[in-house]
């Protein structure tokens, strides 16, 4: 056999070590064929080879191979796999391109029943050749001119359906209230009964309305998904408003339009939002995890992203969104923090479980929690501050509730 011609057990080598400037991919393979070929097949599918041999692999090609390094067995047919990438495969500051090849056609082969990507470690050149987040946890902190707490945030609901001008009362509701941000739901774009430029312009007059009165920097996230040429229109608009923010669906928006989004540098934080995410992510030993979706999401430049609650609605456990936040806020070459965003199902009562978990720097965003509040949005956002207000000072909800009656009555509705 030529030096050449190669199978897929060829591409293990587990006494290799990788070097700083591989790219390591950590998947979960669950295969009922033998490990070595399926980890194999998918380290040469996302590089250099293939299933059957080809007279055009050239010599001077095979430093070029992924490395499967690492084998280790999770159940009879579930292995967690480590494959090192040479760095020379991947075009620095081309997301789709990188993902084109970690997270490709090998999802889809016969050789694995399952496959799950879980993590992916990124060397330094590729990494800074991403932006990053424009503000990321600090900047944001400035912006907002809350430092020592968790930022209160609601999404207006229904999540669809309010004409503009409702939309914008309801928002000033949960500002008046305490509420420091009010954000749009993923599905609301600019829809005939909520055209975008009337719902900007009314939502931030009764922003401007809110700070006077409150004497309190608020916050508004308006929704610009859309085709891309669309969406920087949308977000230049929302610049000249002087509106501090924008919110973007990241994964159905996909990682070009989000690259373009960032790369245009507006003075404005990008907001993500993960709608779509559990496409990806939910089946627990297959697609993409999305503690790698909000690695990469801090490396292309958003400066906030939806992690999971642990307490609410949402499907992911404690070991999971932990690994969500890790991404988003590890050291990572100098490359700025993301603010971490915790929404879904939520109420004041979560909020000691939440501030145990992530501590201050995070964004606590309870839409029904606050609407379906029986006292209503204004006195439900007052009921959710004082929540925070409560474990910030060291203080039960139960205690605090005794001097505070908006969380008195919130705690009887939901506990």
């Amino acid at each position: 056999m030529t030096r050449t011609k190669r199978t897929y057990e060829d591409y293990v080598n587990l006494k290799y070590k990788p070097k700083k400037t591989d790219l390591i991919c950590k998947f979960i393979v669950t295969t009922k064929k033998n490990i070595k070929e399926a980890a194999g097949a998918v380290a040469a599918e996302s590089s250099i080879g293939t299933w059957t041999h080809t007279t055009t692999i050239k010599s001077y090609m095979l430093n070029l191979a992924a490395v499967v390094y690492q084998i280790k067995k999770l159940s009879p047919k579930a292995f967690l796999t480590s494959i090192a990438y040479p760095n020379e495969l991947w075009e620095p500051g081309n997301m789709p391109g990188i993902l084109s090849g970690i997270a490709g056609n090998i999802f889809g082969m016969k050789e694995v029943e399952n496959l799950k990507l879980v993590d992916v470690i990124f060397p330094k050149n590729i990494a800074k050749s991403f932006p990053g987040p424009k503000y990321g946890i600090g900047g944001v902190r400035k912006i907002t001119g809350v430092y020592k707490r968790p930022l209160l945030g609601t999404i207006i609901k229904p999540k669809i359906g309010l004409n503009s001008r409702d939309h914008a009362k309801i928002a000033y509701e949960a500002w008046a209230g305490g509420c420091d941000i009010v954000k749009d739901d993923e599905n609301l774009v600019s829809q005939t009964f909520n055209k975008f430029e009337k719902r900007l312009n009314l939502t931030l007059k009764s922003k401007k309305k809110a700070e006077k009165e409150t004497g309190e920097r608020k916050m508004y996230m308006i929704n610009v998904t859309a085709e891309t040429k669309e969406m920087l229109r949308r977000a230049k608009l929302v610049e000249d408003s002087g509106n501090e923010y924008i919110m973007v669906d990241i994964v159905v928006t996909g990682w070009s339009a989000l690259q373009t989004l960032r790369n245009e540098d507006f003075k404005l934080v990008i907001h993500a939002h993960r709608a779509g995410h559990a496409a990806l992510n939910r089946v627990e030993n297959h697609g993409i995890g999305m503690n790698v979706i909000a690695r990469l999401c801090r490396l292309v430049g958003c400066d906030q992203l939806h992690i999971g609650t642990v307490v609410g609605k949402m499907f992911e456990n404690r070991e999971s969104v932990m690994k969500n936040v890790n991404a988003l806020t590890d050291e990572l070459y100098g490359v700025r923090k993301t603010m971490p965003v915790s929404s879904g199902g939520l109420h004041p009562g979560h909020v000691p479980a939440l501030y145990a978990l992530f501590g201050k720097d995070v964004i606590i965003q309870m839409g029904g929690g606050i609407h379906g509040n029986r006292l209503g949005t204004r006195l439900g956002a007052k009921a959710a501050r004082q929540a925070i207000e409560a474990v910030v000072n060291g203080v039960s909800l139960k205690e605090y509730a005794k001097t505070h009656k908006e969380l008195k009555s919130t705690l009887q509705q939901w506990q």
